[in-house]
C-alpha cells in the first residue's frame, strides 16, 4: 500500500510550473539586451546591422544546438541535460556586463543561445511525459505563458535597473536568477517513473493514452535520425517553424527599438508599454491550450482539435500589416499584441505536434530539429531587418512578417496529414 505521506497530488502541474519558471528566466536573460538595446546601440556606437549581427550569434547557436540537445536529452535525460544548460546560460548572460564592444558581446550571444537551446527541447520532452495528449497542449501552454511572463516583466524590470545602476549591472541581476532555479530544480524534479512522490493514480492519469498504461512504452525510440529526416511530418513541424517563427523574433528582438527610432518612445516609456504585446502573448498561449484540449474533451479527434487551433490564429498574425498605418503608438502597439496573441495561440498547438506523431524517446528529436528550423528563419529574417532598417524603414519588414504566419500554417496542413500517433 502507497505512503500517501510521501505523495504530491497534482504532481505534473508542480513540474509544469517549473517549467514555466525556467521559460520566465530564460526570457527575462535573452530580452535584457532587447531591451537596452537603445541606450548599447548609443554607448558602443553599434549601426542596426551590427546590432542585427550579435542577436544572430545568439540565433546561429540557438538554431544549431535545439537539434542537439534534442539528442542529449533523448540519451541522457531531462533532469540532467535541464541542469546544464541553465547553469551554461546564466554565467553566459552575466558575462554580457563585462564586454567592451561588439565582439565581445557576440561572443557571450553565442554563448547564451547554447545554453538556452536546452530549454524548449527539454521542456517539451518532460511535458510529453509527465502529461496524457488530451493536456499536453495545456501543460505546454503554461511553459509557454512563460515566455510572455518573462516578456512582461522585463521591460519594466530590466529599465529599473538600467536608470538605477546601469546596464553591465542588469546583465549580473537577470542572470543571477537562473542559479536560484536549479535549486528548485534538483529537488523536485524527477522523471515519472522514479520519482516517489507521484501516486500510482497519477501515474495511471499520466499514461492512460499510452497502450496497457505502460509508462515504459513512452521510453522505446525506434527511429533513427536518419529516419526522422525522411518523414514528411518532420517536415511539416520544421517548415512550420521556420516561417512562422521570426513572427515572434520580429517582435522580441526589434520591438524596443521601433518604439525608440520609429515611435520617439524614451527608455522610460519602453519600460511602461513594450510589455503590452508579450502580456496578450501570455493569453494567446494558455487560450490555444485550453481551446484544443477542450475540442479533445468534447470528444473531437486529436487531428481535428490541432489543426482548428492551428488554422484560427493564423487569421489573426496578418494584422501586424495593419500598425504601419496607426496613427499612434498605442494603437499599433494594440494591433501588434493580436498578432502575438495569434502567434502563441498557433505555436502552442504546433509545438505538440511531435509529441502527437512520435514517441518520447523521438520527442527531443524531432523538437530540436523543428527548433533548428525556427533558429534559421529567424537569422535569415533578423539579419534581413538589419538591413532594411538602416537603408529603409520598419515599414517593408512588418508586412514580410504578416505573410509568414499563413505559410507556416499552409506547411502544417500540406506535409503533416492526419495528426495522430505514427504506427511503427
Amino acid at each position: 500500500m502507497e505512503n500517501q505521506l510521501l505523495k504530491v497530488p497534482g504532481l505534473r502541474w508542480y513540474i509544469a510550473v517549473l517549467l514555466f519558471l525556467s521559460t520566465v528566466i530564460c526570457y527575462i536573460d535573452r530580452l535584457t539586451i532587447s531591451i537596452l538595446a537603445p541606450v548599447i546601440k548609443i554607448d558602443l556606437n553599434l549601426t542596426n546591422v551590427e546590432y542585427a549581427a550579435i542577436t544572430s550569434w545568439f540565433l546561429i547557436s540557438y538554431s544549431v544546438f535545439q537539434s542537439v540537445f534534442g539528442g542529449i536529452y533523448d540519451k541522457y535525460g531531462t533532469k540532467r541535460v535541464f541542469s546544464f544548460g541553465i547553469v551554461f546560460w546564466s554565467i553566459s548572460a552575466i558575462m554580457h556586463a563585462f564586454t567592451k564592444g561588439f565582439r565581445g558581446f557576440a561572443v557571450f550571444r553565442f554563448l547564451l543561445g547554447i545554453g538556452e537551446a536546452g530549454n524548449w527541447p527539454g521542456s517539451i520532452k518532460a511535458i510529453a511525459e509527465w502529461f496524457p495528449a488530451r493536456q499536453r497542449a495545456f501543460g505546454l501552454s503554461i511553459v509557454n505563458t512563460g515566455a510572455a511572463l518573462g516578456s512582461v516583466i522585463a521591460p519594466p524590470l530590466i529599465v529599473w535597473l538600467q536608470l538605477s545602476f546601469g546596464w553591465r549591472t542588469a546583465f549580473i541581476a537577470t542572470g543571477a536568477m537562473g542559479f536560484i532555479w536549479l535549486i528548485l530544480w534538483l529537488v523536485i524534479y524527477r522523471d515519472p517513473i522514479k520519482h516517489k512522490w507521484l501516486s500510482q493514480k497519477e501515474r495511471e492519469f499520466i499514461t492512460s493514452d499510452v497502450p496497457e498504461g505502460n509508462i515504459s512504452t513512452l521510453l522505446q525510440g525506434k527511429k533513427s535520425w536518419k529516419e526522422l529526416m525522411g518523414m514528411k511530418q518532420v517536415w511539416g513541424i520544421i517548415m512550420a517553424r521556420f516561417f512562422g517563427d521570426p513572427i515572434w523574433w520580429l517582435y522580441l528582438i526589434w520591438l524596443p527599438s521601433y518604439l525608440y527610432e520609429a515611435r520617439g518612445f524614451s527608455m522610460k516609456e519602453i519600460g511602461m508599454f513594450a510589455w503590452f504585446p508579450f502580456l496578450a502573448s501570455g493569453a494567446g498561449s494558455l487560450t490555444g491550450g485550453w481551446f484544443s484540449g477542450y475540442m479533445i474533451s468534447r470528444g473531437k479527434s486529436v487531428n481535428m482539435s490541432r489543426k482548428t487551433a492551428i488554422f484560427l490564429p493564423t487569421l489573426l498574425m496578418p494584422l501586424g500589416i495593419l500598425a504601419i498605418y496607426a496613427p499612434t503608438a498605442i494603437q499599433a502597439l494594440v494591433i501588434m499584441s493580436l498578432v502575438l496573441f495569434g502567434f502563441q495561440f498557433w505555436v502552442n498547438n504546433v509545438q505538440t505536434l511531435a509529441s502527437d506523431f512520435f514517441n518520447s524517446t523521438e520527442v527531443g528529436r524531432v523538437t530540436g530539429m523543428a527548433q533548428t528550423g525556427a533558429g534559421i528563419g529567424a537569422i535569415i529574417f533578423t539579419m534581413l531587418i538589419g538591413w532594411i532598417v538602416d537603408h529603409f524603414s520598419y515599414s517593408p519588414v512588418i508586412v514580410i512578417g504578416g505573410i509568414l504566419g499563413p505559410l507556416a500554417t499552409i506547411s502544417v496542413f500540406t506535409l503533416c496529414g492526419k495528426i495522430k500517433k505514427l504506427n511503427y
